[in-house]
This record gives structure tokens, sequence and C-alpha cells, in this order.
């Protein structure tokens, strides 16, 4: 009967100190995190047909630039978004790569807006420009916050002897968000007036 007791402390002291808790629980929070950053670049799709639809009016030539944030927009809508995604490093180099053609367009978009003092004072740009810019930050920050929370699950998987633990469950370490082009962006931009 001793015997029995002692071993069965022995276990569920073994077991509390494997991780499988630990990493249960980073990875909900790192599917949370997932989830907030996939709300935040759904806000930016949300409001770009509004921005689009404004500086149209005003910039009636510029159709090049205002096709090709919209063509982007649309890539971006065909990028299938799931929980999983987060999981498959094709799916999110692709769903990354199709937010930063989209971020580009939007950047072109600015700078045609410079070209209309009329558009830059009219408040309804003005209000949808505002928007956009803290819905940028909000993706930062939801990026951010997704970025460490997989540091901190692939670290605890990665650790012995937790490592052992995620092995015989099948948890793996879970890919990030990635530069695409990390020389470009080390690189001071050029600004000529």
């Amino acid at each position: 009967m001793i015997k029995q007791w002692a071993a069965a402390v022995l276990i569920a002291i073994s077991l509390s100190g494997c991780g499988y808790n630990t990493m249960q629980s980073q990875d909900e929070a790192a599917n949370a995190a997932w989830a907030d950053v996939l709300n935040q670049y759904q806000r930016r799709a949300d409001l770009i047909p509004n921005l689009v639809a404004t500086v149209q009016g005003y910039a009636k030539h510029e159709q090049e630039v205002l096709t090709e944030v919209t063509e982007a927009r649309a890539k971006v809508g065909q990028v299938p978004v799931s929980a999983d995604m987060a999981n498959n490093p094709e799916q999110l180099k692709a769903f990354s790569d199709a937010q930063g053609q989209l971020t580009g367009a939007l950047s072109r978009l600015m700078v045609v807006v410079e070209k209309y003092p009329d558009l830059k004072a009219n408040t309804n740009f003005l209000d949808l420009q505002k928007q956009l810019e803290g819905t940028e930050n909000r993706i930062s920050v939801s990026r951010n916050t997704y970025i460490a929370s997989i540091q901190a699950y692939n670290t605890t998987v990665r650790t012995f002897p937790n490592n052992l633990t995620a092995k015989v469950f099948g948890m793996t370490v879970r890919p990030n968000f990635s530069v695409e082009n990390e020389k470009a962006i080390s690189t001071a931009p050029k600004v000529a007036f």
C-alpha cells in the first residue's frame, strides 16, 4: 500500500515537471495572438475600399496606383486564412508576402495623395488616413505579441526536459513571421525632394 502511494506521488511529481501544461498554455497564447494578427489585417482590408473611393474622387488620372491597391487587396483576400496557417511555414510566407504587397501599394497611394492638397484637407480622407495609421500600429503590436508568444512556446518545446515531452505528444516548433528581404530593410531609405 505504501509502495503504491509512493509510486503515485513520484509519478505526480515527475509529471508536474514535464512541461506539458506549460506547452499547452503557450500554444493557446500563440493561437490567440495569431487570431489578433488576423483581426488587425482584416480591419485594414476593410478600410481600404473606403480610402480608395475617397482618393478616386480626387485623383482620377492616378488609376494605376488605385488599381494596384485594389489588386493587392484582392490578392490578400485570395490567401486562405485559418488558425492552422500559423503552423505551416509555406502558408505563413504566402500570407506575409500578400500583406507586404498590400503595404507597398498603400505606401504608393499615400505618395499620390501628396499631389492633391484638397484631398489632404478632406475630412473623410483625414479620418480614413488616421484609422489606417492606427491599424498599421495595431498590426505591428499584434505581430510583436505573436512573435513573443511563438518565441516562448518554441523555447519551451526545445529545452530539456520539455523537449522529451514535446516529442511524446508530437509538439513541434512553430514557424514565425520573417522578413522577406532583411538586407533591404537594414538600409536606410533615400529621401529626395
